[in-house]
């Protein structure tokens, strides 16, 4: 995957012929399909082939020693497993964040900006002092070619710009509203809405 796609129409109406990876897709409150709803995605890589991300915002209650005990220590609060999306819930991800320039061991695949995947059968303490946060997903989510494309035109998703914090927030329950509430403008008033779209 990677590499310039076709044309996405952005929230202003604008159309970019840039690949989307590193950057959030938020959930608009009408996107109801439970995998999804309210959800803040981190799209790890974008391209022809389709796309693929991880949910930053869905915390399981399951501890990430249950699995992989080796990687409780190297995680960021909370130190539980996230599902990363509703694709291969068998298998775990290992997402880091790094300061751009970092030398980073070759068991970190750097994609783009301050995002990376680790190894999971990887030694962590390889990671020391190199990465500012460790999150493992079990799953992610996945898109055909064309398909978030389509999902984006239909005005299910704001595309809108991660921070390097986003992924590894110590407050997931709280970073929908608080990534809409930083743009500012109309997205500030959409984090204020209710969760039940019917009520707004």
């Amino acid at each position: 995957m990677g590499g310039a796609v076709g044309a996405v129409r952005a929230d202003d109406g604008t159309v970019t012929d840039s690949s989307l990876s590193g950057r959030l897709l938020v959930a608009k409150n009408r996107l109801l399909d439970p995998n999804f709803h309210r959800t803040v995605v981190l799209l790890l890589d974008h391209g022809h082939e389709g796309a693929f991300g991880v949910v930053l915002n869905r915390p399981v209650d399951v501890d990430v020693d249950v699995v992989l005990p080796a990687w409780q220590e190297a995680v960021c609060v909370p130190s539980t497993l996230f599902q990363g999306g509703p694709v291969g819930l068998d298998g775990a991800i290992g997402v880091v964040t790094a300061p751009p320039g970092a030398r980073l061991p070759g068991t970190v695949d750097r994609l783009v900006g301050p995002f990376g995947l680790v190894d999971l059968d990887s030694d962590p303490a390889e990671l020391d002092g190199l990465v500012t946060g460790v999150r493992v997903f079990a799953g992610h989510a996945g898109w055909g070619p064309g398909q978030l494309e389509a999902e984006v035109e239909e005005g299910s998703w704001y595309v809108l710009d991660a921070e390097s914090t986003d992924a590894v927030t110590p407050e997931p329950e709280l970073l929908w509203r608080r990534v809409l509430r930083r743009q500012g403008g109309d997205l500030a008033i959409v984090s204020t809405f209710a969760e039940d779209a019917s009520l707004n």
